[in-house]
């Protein structure tokens, strides 16, 4: 067990760091959709690190905090892209943290990585969650919480477990994440790093290796943004080399600020490193040579960029990730609906329900599609149970149905997953769920027709529970209000209300806020569901 990292040490692992990122940085770009589609954050960040990593390879130092600080000004000068600069500036903190010290302590690690969170923060003007910075806020608190590990070994292994915690939470947080399918690129970009890391204190090869990275996937996931997309179309970054040393980039921060985004001033004694993303790369320069003179001057179009990846991607055949370990899929319409299966974890929502039922080559190209070792399917409608059960023989994974014959019941099974359980805990939990909710929804009449001795007429609005007809009505409002006096009893606590696409949102909350009056113990949600065919959803827990 390592209990300090001396100079050696440290230099090592930025090294194995080094080509951890380098042979994955391929697989990183195709997950790069955040803040543009260019598919060039892992490139970025490897460039930006192997320059540190060249720089101190030939070198012998004292102390672990020359290696730090050497790092630290060569990542500032050889940063590449917005993620390339946010990682300098997380090293930038961490040689800061290190400090005056020959060799690190668990402590002293420990708040270095704080450190290091501190400084990436303070460098971005306006700080977005779902990022790399989310993943290094997650580690920094581990590490500072986990001081009492007992050796770098333990405290890196919390640290990591966090890491990756952090990353799969990204897709909630941003909304492009979660339209790609993918998490956040920079943030996955510095797990590598610490994973090489890692492999450093284990004892494993460190020597710097000048190989191309390994393809591990294509870049289908920068098709989800189209090119138009992209705001601002110019990522601008370079050097200043300032006239005066004593002069500050303030003025210049401050004049460049309102022509683009994802901006990134950063001073270091007598250099500046300058990141935009802007219309008029012309301004930018013009105001930044009054402060000094510029160099390592690179501007790139990101618009061009990706569409060349998509044309790239539209030419060559898919290649997926690592496989995950568990995955849930769904069957919904309504793009409200999709949205809460998502939000609840759902890794692949198939578009379908009652009239447009997905068959077993839909549900098994799902299945596919999700790459995990062992899926779960949510049918939500009974039409389709036999379909998805069909997929468990033939899939190549391990395929679990969960009967949920309504959306509901669906949802109801969704709150009980954990995607760090085992498939077993979950199917276990998610099946008693589906019989705590009470399952209602409303639709019409297509035709004349007398079913289980009702007489329904064309247009008659039809009020089913658990799938089967409780109520006829031609009016809309008091077929809602008899269908869930009858769902709900003294037991019931929450009621959940989702309106279809042909119901205002007016209109349904003020059936709601009736609902509210009514029922003073329940707590009644509403919610736009989108879905065609049906008005309302109703769930009763």
């Amino acid at each position: 067990m390592t209990k300090t990292i001396n100079a050696l040490l440290l230099k090592n692992m930025i090294l194995s760091a080094a080509n951890k990122l380098n042979e994955n940085k391929t697989y990183v770009d195709s997950l790069n959709v955040f803040p543009v589609p260019d598919g060039d954050t892992g490139t970025n960040m490897a460039l930006t690190f192997m320059s540190a990593a060249k720089d101190i390879s030939n070198k012998e130092f004292s102390s672990a905090c020359d290696v730090a600080t050497a790092v630290a000004k060569a990542t500032l000068r050889g940063a590449r892209g917005n993620s390339g600069v946010i990682l300098s500036q997380i090293f930038r903190g961490l040689s800061l943290g290190m400090a005056e010290k020959e060799v690190v302590s668990v402590e002293d690690f420990a708040a270095a990585v704080q450190k290091g969170c501190d400084t990436a923060y303070q460098a971005v003007m306006k700080p977005t969650e779902g990022t790399i910075l989310t993943v290094i806020r997650f580690m920094a608190k581990a590490a500072v919480e986990n001081v009492d590990a007992g050796s770098i070994d333990g405290l890196f292994a919390v640290i990591m477990k966090e890491g990756n915690v952090a990353l799969d939470k990204t897709p909630e947080m941003l909304p492009q994440l979660k339209q790609a399918g993918v998490v956040d690129a920079g943030g996955k970009g510095l797990l590598y790093i610490f994973e090489g890391m890692q492999a450093a204190l284990d004892g494993r090869d460190v020597s710097l290796s000048d190989a191309p990275a390994t393809v591990q996937s294509t870049s289908a996931a920068q098709q989800a943004i189209a090119p138009d997309d992209i705001e601002f179309g110019y990522c601008t970054e370079f050097i200043i080399e300032k006239y005066d040393e004593k002069a500050t980039a303030n003025a210049f921060r401050d004049k460049i600020a309102p022509t683009g985004d994802c901006m990134l001033v950063i001073e270091e004694g007598e250099i500046v490193k300058v990141h935009i993303h802007t219309n008029n790369p012309g301004f930018v320069l013009e105001q930044a040579v009054k402060l000094g003179q510029l160099i390592n001057i690179k501007i790139d179009n990101m618009r061009y960029q990706h569409s060349n990846i998509i044309a790239e991607a539209d030419s060559a055949p898919a290649q997926k990730g690592p496989m995950k370990e568990l995955a849930v899929i769904s069957v919904a319409a309504g793009e409200g609906i999709a949205e809460v299966f998502t939000e609840l974890g759902v890794s692949y929502v198939i578009r379908g329900g009652q009239t447009m039922n997905p068959s077993t080559d839909d549900i098994l190209a799902a299945v596919e599609e999700v790459n995990a070792k062992n899926v779960i399917v949510l049918p939500n409608n009974k039409n389709i149970i036999l379909a998805a059960e069909q997929a468990i023989d033939l899939a190549e994974v391990n395929v679990r149905v969960i009967p949920t014959k309504t959306i509901p019941q669906g949802i109801t099974a969704m709150t009980s997953f954990l995607p760090e359980g085992s498939l077993d805990d979950n199917v276990d939990a998610m099946n008693e769920a589906i019989e705590l909710v009470k399952s209602g929804s409303i639709t019409h009449a297509v035709r004349n027709t007398s079913i289980d001795d009702k007489e329904i007429h064309e247009g008659d609005y039809l009020g089913m529970r658990e799938g089967k007809i409780a109520f006829v009505n031609p009016d809309l409002s008091e077929t809602f209000f008899s269908l869930i006096e009858d769902m709900v009893d003294e037991d019931s606590e929450i009621i959940t209300i989702y309106h279809g696409e042909d119901v205002p949102e007016d209109d349904a909350a003020a059936l709601c806020e009736a609902l509210e009056e009514k029922y003073p113990d329940c707590d009644v949600y509403v919610r736009s569901g989108n879905q065609p065919v049906y008005y309302y959803f109703i769930a009763v827990e």
